[in-house]
């Protein structure tokens, strides 16, 4: 059987039974993975080497969807659209459950540091062709932009996130004074501005900052606006994007500086329609 192409019910049953482990994990509770193996055994009559490779195979569904995946399980790649359509589905029957904690920063005793930076994937080891074709097309197949978009959890955590990051940075730099006048604009002014965050530079120079969120990895799409990239246009100096990821585990970010496009290609996903 090993050598038989996965069923529906197969499917099913290991990426509900991976989400359950994934989901120990998140909140912190310990599992036990060879007990799952062997309870997948008895139940799908799959080998233990069929059932860990497919663990890997739902891995990089998950890294293409734009999600966070068990530590252990490294991504495998080629996998088969009905695995991804399985993860797909549980994870829209388990709408939001992902989110972890770290989501909820409102009311904590005490304000997070700041965030590791890296340099943006354009500038590091792009992964395989293969890899990178198959994660685009998951992520195009479902949205995956749009959806991180249109989370607004999401995206205020993640932006007040960006501004404890931004406050940690300047008071370690002796630059308190600076620190306190760093404002959530898109919370305190409301959206429209252009950018989520007005902070300085240890030097005092002006940074202008919008804060794209996933909880995937560093090469997931995002949505931009045609206002937040004309006024990135309009202030070269001081706009910049600050893409934070791996936000439901450690969140890690990379700014990009514009003009975007030296960074990203811009794909046009809508169109406004007038009336003749």
């Amino acid at each position: 059987m090993s050598g038989e192409e996965w069923s529906d019910l197969e499917n099913n049953a290991i990426v509900a039974d991976y989400l359950s482990m994934l989901s120990d994990e998140l909140t912190g509770k310990r599992y036990n993975k060879a007990a799952h193996n062997r309870s997948l055994q008895k139940l799908i009559g799959r080998s233990k080497g069929s059932i860990e490779f497919k663990h890997q195979n739902i891995s990089a569904v998950l890294k293409g969807l734009g999600e966070t995946w068990i530590n252990g399980y490294k991504p495998a790649f080629n996998f088969q659209l009905s695995l991804v359509e399985a993860v797909a589905r549980q994870l829209h029957q388990r709408a939001g459950w992902l989110v972890s904690s770290q989501t909820k920063l409102t009311g904590i005793s005490e304000a997070p540091g700041a965030i590791w930076i890296g340099t943006p994937p354009t500038l590091q080891n792009t992964p395989p062709p293969d890899e990178i074709e198959q994660m685009q097309a998951v992520a195009r197949k479902f949205d995956v932009a749009g959806r991180d978009e249109q989370n607004r959890s999401l995206g205020k955590a993640g932006e007040e996130r960006v501004l404890h990051h931004e406050r940690a940075i300047l008071a370690s730099a002796g630059r308190q004074d600076l620190a306190r006048k760093v404002r959530w604009v898109s919370q305190e002014d409301g959206d429209g501005a252009g950018y989520d965050i007005s902070s300085f530079s240890p030097e005092g120079e002006e940074r202008l900052i919008e804060v794209k969120t996933t909880n995937g990895w560093e090469r997931t799409p995002f949505h931009i606006s045609r206002n937040e990239l004309a006024v990135a246009d309009s202030n070269r100096d001081s706009w910049t994007l600050f893409r934070l990821w791996n936000f439901s585990r450690e969140p890690r970010a990379f700014e990009l500086r514009p003009p975007l496009t030296t960074h990203v290609d811009l794909t046009a996903t809508s169109f406004q329609a007038s009336f003749h």
